[in-house]
């Protein structure tokens, strides 16, 4: 593979003067310093992408933990409801009961008066 490369008099008569391997090497340092600095910009960036990203992380923890301590709450006040609730309907079935039998009772004796 050959490549060519064509530059003005004067620039090919200074860089005749000047040592090819010294010009490469220069334009290393430069591309290794240029590469370095646009890395540390990308992993800059990366860094704060994940830093939000970790952030609302956080929040969104921070409202499931807060919605289940409310359902833990209301978990356990219906419970305690349902226990009141079973407790009172218990007590209206003894009522309804006597009250039954009660009438039952009457019933029986104004047959037996008749």
């Amino acid at each position: 593979m050959e490549i060519e490369i064509h530059v003005p008099r004067e620039v090919f008569r200074d860089l005749k003067k000047r040592d090819i391997n010294e010009l490469i090497g220069e334009s290393l340092r430069k591309v290794e310093l240029t590469l370095q600095a646009e890395e540390e910009e990308f992993l800059k960036e990366k860094k704060k992408k994940l830093e939000e990203q970790l952030k609302r992380m956080k929040e969104e923890y921070d409202e499931l933990l807060e919605f289940y301590r409310r359902a833990l709450n209301d978990r356990e006040l219906m419970m305690r409801k349902r226990e009141e609730f079973e407790l009172e309907n218990r007590e209206l079935r003894k009522e309804l009961e006597a009250k039954r039998r009660e009438i039952e009772g009457k019933a029986r004796e104004g047959l037996r008066e008749d």
